[in-house]
């Protein structure tokens, strides 16, 4: 039996961060039916220049849709219709989207009093800010992630990784299982709301917030103090370097040693972290020597193997192919009904009770007819009419 058997979780969510944190629970063994309009997730129209919707592949695993167009007061109906047979319904929609639907917590509430009921918004429900859109650009730039990226003499940088969407999307799932314990210990329900501002201002505390907040903090750069730094490695190409840190005493004689200049650790110019700070160009331009005569992997591998932590920059092509996550079996190569085999990224999750074979994202309304009758004991000819209608697809 997987950890969430038996939790059910209508999802309304669109694009990362919402259907992150329900394909989470999905993976953990939660039964998610995710709510689409007759459009579909927007997530399933984005294809990063090919014919494979990627980015809805990629959050929708191992879900059952259900296409409802909740416009019309049929359909509207069915999804209060579907409320009490569910823990909890989580939604990630924009700024009054749910109210203007009028399936906000009161309404799903009253059918259901003991459901849980999960909000992602941009900037929250309340402050000057709760009616503004958001992406997950916006969040990272509202919660000072861009000003700590880049150069100290340029502009801050958008950080390439949506850890705005996917971080906020997990700690959603945190507090729906907090949530769902409450519930089935005391019958009650709860409502959850999580900011993705504040979300992602959560990932800052470590070294960006200077004093407290009494200044603003530099820009992070690669090199902090010398040699923790990249480096780069041959054949030269854009990604050909390794990132290396050195952080006590004893790493640093290692790495001396492992670079093959032993002598370093008592030289004078670079024997204390503040005086290699101040020789930082010196520092790099020697560890360059010995990085340019090897690959990033042969690099790593004799630092690593020394204990010097330290790194190969993975590409996002690497990452499919790389020798420790294959072995791990992080990525799986799973066959997708319409798109054929496909490779994805499991749950990073390694628990007895997460052992869940991942399945493929579904396809638009494909369980509809299958979820409608088996909760709502709607027959073949009235799933036929509200067909006919539009309301359902």
């Amino acid at each position: 039996m997987s950890a969430l058997d038996g939790m059910r979780i209508l999802d309304m969510t669109q694009y990362e961060a919402g259907t992150s944190c329900t394909q989470q629970l999905a993976w953990l063994g939660a039964d998610v039916v995710k709510i689409e309009p007759p459009t579909g997730d927007p997530g399933r129209g984005l294809r990063h220049g090919n014919d494979i919707p990627q980015y809805f592949l990629n959050y929708n695993a191992n879900k059952r849709s259900v296409v409802i167009d909740l416009r019309d007061p049929r359909g509207r109906e069915l999804l209060l219709d579907l409320a009490p047979n569910f823990h909890a319904f989580v939604e990630n929609y924009g700024p009054g989207v749910a109210e203007k639907l009028d399936i906000g917590p009161d309404v799903m509430r009253e059918r259901n009093p003991s459901m849980i009921y999960g909000r992602i918004k941009g900037f929250g429900l309340s402050g000057p800010y709760a009616n503004y859109k958001v992406y997950v650009s916006v969040a990272t730039a509202a919660c000072g992630a861009y000003s700590v990226t880049g150069m100290p003499d340029g502009p801050p940088l958008r950080p390439g990784v949506t850890f705005a969407d996917t971080g906020t999307g997990m700690q959603m799932a945190i507090a729906l299982l907090a949530a769902y314990v409450r519930q089935q210990r005391t019958g009650e329900g709860d409502l959850i709301e999580i900011s993705m501002q504040e979300a992602t201002g959560n990932f800052l505390r470590t070294g960006a917030l200077n004093g407290w907040g009494r200044e603003a903090a530099p820009r992070r750069t690669n090199r902090t103090r010398p040699p923790t730094d990249i480096y780069p490695c041959k054949p030269f190409g854009p990604n050909d370097y390794i990132h290396v840190i050195v952080v006590t005493q004893r790493m640093w004689d290692t790495f001396c040693t492992v670079i093959g200049r032993p002598e370093m650790a008592d030289d004078p110019r670079f024997a204390t972290p503040e005086v290699r700070t101040e020789n930082g160009d010196e520092v790099h331009d020697l560890v360059c020597e010995w990085t340019h005569d090897r690959t990033k992997y042969e690099a790593m591998h004799e630092l690593a193997a020394a204990g010097v932590p330290c790194s190969a920059i993975l590409d996002t092509h690497e990452i499919w192919t790389d020798p420790h996550l294959k072995s791990r079996n992080f990525i799986q190569t799973i066959e997708h009904p319409e798109y054929g085999p496909i490779d994805f990224m499991r749950s990073a999750l390694l628990m007895d009770g997460a052992d869940v074979p991942i399945q493929p994202p579904p396809a638009l309304g494909g369980q509809t007819d299958e979820v409608l009758s088996a909760e709502l004991g709607l027959d073949a000819e009235q799933l036929g009419e509200l067909r006919a209608e539009g309301v359902i697809a």
